[in-house]
C-alpha cells in the first residue's frame, strides 16, 4: 500500500493529462480540416498541413531523445504543454496559409487523434519509473483506455459547432472557438505536469548505453511500429475527415458521431487486450490484434472503390 501511495499521484497526473490532451486532439483533427476548407484552402493544402504537422512531431520527438534527459522531463513536458498551448490560439486568429504551416510544424498540432505526440515517450518514462513490473500492463492499459476514450469523446464534442449555428452563431467562429478551448486545455495539461515530482540530477559514473541489453528488441519494434505508422498515415484521421467531407458531402455532425463509435470500440480494445496478454503474451496480443482490423480496413476500400452507394449520415 506505501509503495502504491507514492506511485499513485505522479501515474494520475500523466494519466489525466493524456486524457485532457486526446480530448482536444479528438476534436480538432476533425475539425481541423472543416477549419481549413472553410478558410479557401484546397484539399491539397489540408493535406500538405496535415503531413508538416506530422513531420514537425517525428523531430520534435527526436529532438526530444537526445536533447530532454538534460533539461528533465517535467520541464520538457511542460515546454510542450505551453507551445501546444500557442499553436491553438495562432490557428484560432490567424488566417495566412504558410503561417499555418510554420505554426504546425513547430507546435505539432496533431492531425490523428492518437497518441502521436512528443508528449507520448516522456509520459511513457515517467509512468516507467513510478511503477513495478507487476502492475506496468495494467498502468499502461489504463493511461491507454483513457486517452482513446477521451479521444472518443473529443471527437462527439466536434459536433458542436453545428449545434451553435442552429442556436444562430456563426459557424466559422464557433470553429475558431475550439481552437481558443485547445489552448485552454493544453494550458491545463502543464499544470497537471508541474505536479509530476522534478527528478533528481544524477550523473552516470560511467558510459552507459543507450539502449543497453534490450537494443535488438527495440530496433525490431522500432522497424515494425515504422512500418504500421507507414500505412496508418493514408488514413489519417483528417484526411479521413476530409475525405468524408468531401467524398459523401457528410456534415460536422455526422463525421463526430462516426469518429466517436470507432474510438471508443478503440477504447474498449484496450482491456480486452489486456485480458489477453495475461493468457497468450504481449507480442502475440500485438500481432493478432492487427489481423482484424487491417481486413476491415481492406474491405472498406474495396467498399468505396467498386461502386458501393454510401450510407448518407445526417444530424
Amino acid at each position: 500500500m506505501g509503495r502504491f501511495g507514492r506511485q499513485f499521484k505522479p501515474v494520475t497526473c500523466v494519466v489525466a493529462a493524456r486524457a485532457l490532451r486526446d480530448f482536444g486532439d479528438g476534436f480538432v483533427a476533425i475539425v481541423l480540416p472543416a477549419y481549413l476548407l472553410a478558410l479557401g484552402l484546397t484539399p491539397f493544402e489540408v493535406g500538405l498541413l496535415s503531413t508538416v504537422s506530422l513531420l514537425g512531431t517525428a523531430c520534435l520527438t527526436l529532438a526530444v531523445g537526445v536533447f530532454g534527459p538534460r533539461f528533465g522531463i517535467r520541464q520538457v513536458l511542460m515546454a510542450a504543454a505551453g507551445l501546444m498551448t500557442v499553436t491553438g490560439l495562432v490557428f484560432a486568429s490567424v488566417h495566412v496559409f504558410a503561417v499555418l504551416v510554420g505554426m504546425a510544424f513547430l507546435g505539432t498540432i496533431n492531425p490523428s487523434a492518437g497518441s502521436v505526440s512528443l508528449s507520448v515517450p516522456l509520459e511513457h518514462a515517467v509512468l516507467s519509473g513510478q511503477v513495478d513490473d507487476a502492475i506496468r500492463t495494467r498502468i499502461f492499459a489504463r493511461y491507454s483506455f483513457a486517452g482513446a476514450f477521451a479521444a472518443a469523446l473529443g471527437a462527439l464534442f466536434a459536433s458542436t459547432p453545428d449545434l451553435q449555428v442552429r442556436a444562430g452563431i456563426d459557424r466559422f467562429s464557433a470553429i475558431s472557438a475550439l481552437f481558443v478551448l485547445y489552448a485552454g486545455l493544453r494550458l491545463l495539461v502543464g499544470l497537471l505536469y508541474a505536479r509530476i515530482p522534478k527528478e533528481p540530477n544524477t550523473e552516470p559514473t560511467e558510459p552507459v548505453s543507450v539502449l543497453g541489453p534490450s537494443r535488438s528488441i527495440v530496433l525490431r519494434l522500432a522497424a515494425l511500429f515504422s512500418l504500421d505508422a507507414f500505412a496508418g498515415g493514408f488514413v489519417v484521421q483528417s484526411l479521413l475527415a476530409l475525405w468524408l467531407f468531401e467524398r459523401f458531402q457528410m456534415s460536422l455532425s455526422a463525421a463526430a458521431m462516426f469518429f466517436f463509435w470507432t474510438g471508443l470500440l478503440s477504447a474498449l480494445s484496450f482491456p480486452v487486450a489486456t485480458w489477453l496478454s495475461r493468457r497468450i503474451g504481449l507480442v502475440t496480443t500485438m500481432v493478432h490484434s492487427q489481423i482484424p482490423s487491417s481486413i476491415a480496413l481492406i474491405l472498406a476500400a474495396f467498399w468505396t472503390c467498386h461502386g458501393s452507394v454510401p450510407v448518407r449520415f445526417s444530424c
